[in-house]
């Protein structure tokens, strides 16, 4: 297992298509290691493969990364009654069906510091495949819901700042680019101090 770079909005690599997963193999399992790993690294809920530059149709969800729903019964009953049952990773997801609506305050791995309000889809079915190849449906509501739709939206080459306004989404950009541009500088800093 190992923690990969994700990839900062507007990376190209986060408009990439995915294509979906043939091989149920090794590098499959190693991918979802490290997905889960980078996913935990960076204190996130989600991550999609294209996030790390693999364009697969692979996503990892965890809404309780930190098993808090072990000492609290109350967050377990409220993530039970999500439909979420643990920590999933999903290969080749679809959404079967969707209904209702609900809008959420979203961030992401890919757009550090940034939280937006967005309305997804409040309720859906989704058929996907586990590591191994085999086929699971379930449904989910709420957070689990919004954690789906915002993971499988990478896998198709958007990110949850393409629902924003134009002005919202140039501030953004921006910001983001001035944040790779401090990473960078501190990179070189870094590497003259060596």
């Amino acid at each position: 297992m190992a923690v990969r770079r994700i990839r900062i909005w507007p990376d190209p690599a986060l408009k990439e298509v995915a294509a979906a997963v043939a091989a149920f193999d090794a590098e499959l399992r190693t991918l979802v290691d490290d997905l889960f790993e980078t996913m935990y690294k960076a204190n996130g809920v989600g991550l999609a493969a294209t996030q790390l530059a693999v364009p697969q149709r692979v996503l990892v969800i965890d809404l309780d990364p930190r098993g808090d729903a072990k000492e609290d019964p109350e967050l377990a009953k409220e993530l039970t009654a999500m439909g979420f049952a643990g920590p999933v990773a999903l290969v080749n997801p679809e959404i079967v069906s969707a209904d209702g609506e609900i809008k959420w305050e979203e961030g992401c791995l890919s757009v550090p510091g940034v939280n937006e309000e967005i309305t997804r889809k409040g309720h859906v079915v989704v058929k996907a495949q586990y590591v191994k190849g085999k086929v699971l449906s379930f449904e989910a509501t709420g957070l689990f819901a919004v954690a789906v739709q915002h993971e499988m939206d990478h896998l198709v080459g958007k990110v949850f700042v393409d629902y924003l306004s134009r002005l919202k989404r140039d501030v953004i950009k921006r910001k983001m680019e001035r944040l790779k541009a401090d990473d960078v500088d501190d990179g070189v800093a870094a590497a003259a101090m060596l």
